[in-house]
Parts: structure tokens; C-alpha cells; sequence
């Protein structure tokens, strides 16, 4: 069984930079990180943010895990038997990225930096496509049951987001998601899927071949395990991901009790910028939320356009949601 002592060696370019007061982890060390995070949440006696919180100021999940464990060593509270046998973690880690889907750690640099400055940031993603550096992301969002306009309006926001270089987010939902996704891949744009969803499963069904395009030419974000279900409560956490990964979130048609009216609600809260269709002006969130700071009430996809520039934070502008 590996040990859960910490690597003695001096730092060197083969290693891996991370943050808070540990200031690296050997390569060696890194898949037992992810292996003692893996199973600090699969203990399920603490809320994943609280754990969150604690692995990234100690900088450690393997050392978390250590001080969770009585002075003996042992384990007995864990899923994973009498002792804590971070090899076989590692192994199923391991698995999980033969099978294409890439886990990514709070305590990685690959993590987003745009989403590692808010509350809600998962402890883990796991990837499935290609990740690049994207300096300007934006969400569009709405309705699953859009009207005919609100569907143009969707792939003619998207698809000219796409084509001036931004990267188009959305929730691979049914409607408007799936014509902002759309609109950007025809375009040979870059988008990025967040999903509600475990990597395994595709929701809705009849979305599965746009999820694999989406893999195989941009990207399916997720902060579940890969076999979880969609549940009611999945979709809420994904939207406050798919806000926190993105510099702006555009609202194309929503009602009140929808995902994409929260998000909004979270992307204020994240100090993101939010765009919103005067046709919904007619909703009274909307006009709420239109007298905010940070949104914009737009009448096209050229309103969205013109601010592109204004979108990009300098470092100093980047702080915690």
C-alpha cells in the first residue's frame, strides 16, 4: 500500500506547481492527490465546498486525508476498508483517463482560473476534448422550450461569437443550448459543454451525437462522478460552474423558475458581466436584474459584440466571488 508520507525531493522542471503553502508535488505524487481527494469526498460526512475550502488552503489533499485518520492510522469510517489504500483510487483514476475523461483537481494548475475565484467551484472537473487557454469565454443560455425567435437569436449570438474568436459556453440542454452549441460548431468555432451530468451518460438522449462532436472539436466539462444521473439539484450546481468558467453569460429567453435565470442571478454574484434580450423585459426578474451593475440590456448580437474587449479582466480585476 502506498504511503501517505510527502515527497522528499527538491523541486525540479518535471514537477508540478500548485497553489496555497505547499508550493509543489513531485509527478509521483500527483495521482496520490487526486486519489486522497477522491476519497475524502466519497466519505460523504462533510460538504464537498467544506473540503474544498480545507484542501486548498493546506494545499494537500493527501495531508487532510492524514489528519481526518485516528493516530493509528486507520481508517474505519471510509468506504475503502480498514486502511485507506490510495493505490487502488489511483488505479480507477487511472481508468477513468483511458476512457478519455480527464480528472482535474482544485489543486491543479489546469484547474480554470476564472472558476477557481468563485464559492461554488467544484473540488474536481473531469474533461472530456480538447482544453486550451481561453482568454474569453461566454455563456449562452435560455429556455428548453424556445420560441422561433429565440431560437435565431441564439445561433445568431453564438455562431457571431464564435466566428470573432470567443469560445460559446453552454449546458447541452434541449433548446436554446442546443442551438448556441450548434450555431458555434457550424461556424468552425470553439465550444465547451457543461454539463449536469456524470461523462457517461448524455441528457437529453437525443443530444448524444452533438455531445460527442462536441468532444471530439471542443469541450464537455463535469463536476460529477461519471456515472451520476441527472437529478434536479445537478442542474443548478452546473449552472453556477458554467457561470464561474465564463466571463459573461448572455440570457436569450427564460421564465422565472429556469436555470438560465439563476445563472444570471449567480453571474452578478461572481461580479461577471450579464446580457440580456429586451424581450424579456417583459419578465419582472428581468427588469430587476437590468438595474444591477454589470448587466447590459441588449436588442442584438452586435450589442454583445461591441463589448467584447471590455469583457477581458486584467489581473488586478480578478477576485474572489
Amino acid at each position: 500500500m502506498r504511503s501517505l508520507s510527502p515527497c522528499p525531493s527538491a523541486p525540479s522542471d518535471e514537477e508540478i506547481w500548485c497553489f496555497g503553502p505547499h508550493s509543489y508535488t513531485c509527478d509521483m505524487d500527483r495521482e496520490l492527490e487526486r486519489a486522497a481527494l477522491v476519497t475524502l469526498l466519497r466519505r460523504g460526512d462533510r460538504a464537498w465546498s467544506e473540503l474544498t475550502d480545507q484542501i486548498e488552503a493546506v494545499g494537500s489533499a493527501r495531508e487532510v486525508l492524514e489528519n481526518s485518520l485516528d493516530a493509528s492510522g486507520q481508517g474505519a469510517l471510509f468506504d475503502t476498508g480498514p486502511t485507506v489504500d490510495l493505490d487502488s483510487v489511483a488505479a480507477e483514476i487511472a481508468a477513468w483517463e483511458r476512457e478519455g475523461m480527464r480528472l482535474v483537481t482544485i489543486l491543479d494548475e489546469e484547474y480554470p482560473l476564472y472558476l477557481r475565484l468563485v464559492h461554488q467551484r467544484p473540488p474536481f472537473l473531469f474533461l472530456r476534448g480538447r482544453i486550451v487557454e481561453d482568454d474569453l469565454r461566454v455563456a449562452v443560455v435560455g429556455t428548453r422550450n424556445p420560441t422561433p425567435e429565440g431560437i435565431a437569436r441564439a445561433r445568431a449570438v453564438a455562431g457571431g461569437l464564435a466566428e470573432r474568436g470567443v469560445t460559446v459556453v453552454s449546458g447541452l440542454a434541449a433548446g436554446i443550448d442546443t442551438a448556441a452549441h450548434g450555431a458555434a460548431l457550424a461556424v468552425g468555432g470553439r465550444t465547451v459543454a457543461v454539463i449536469g451530468t456524470g461523462l457517461r451518460h448524455a441528457y437529453p438522449a437525443q443530444n448524444a451525437r452533438l455531445q460527442r462532436e462536441i468532444a471530439e472539436r471542443g469541450l464537455l466539462i463535469s463536476q460529477f462522478w461519471p456515472d451520476a444521473p441527472p437529478s434536479k439539484e445537478s442542474f443548478p450546481l452546473r449552472n453556477a460552474v458554467m457561470s464561474g468558467y465564463s466571463l459573461a453569460t448572455v440570457v436569450i429567453e427564460a421564465a422565472y423558475r429556469s436555470g438560465a435565470r439563476m445563472q444570471a442571478r449567480l453571474a452578478l454574484e461572481h461580479g461577471r458581466r450579464v446580457f440580456l434580450m429586451r424581450s424579456l423585459m417583459t419578465h419582472e426578474w428581468a427588469r430587476e436584474y437590468a438595474a444591477r451593475p454589470n448587466t447590459t440590456v441588449i436588442d442584438g448580437p452586435e450589442d454583445v459584440f461591441d463589448q467584447l474587449d471590455s469583457l477581458v479582466p486584467t489581473t488586478g480585476e480578478l477576485t474572489w466571488a
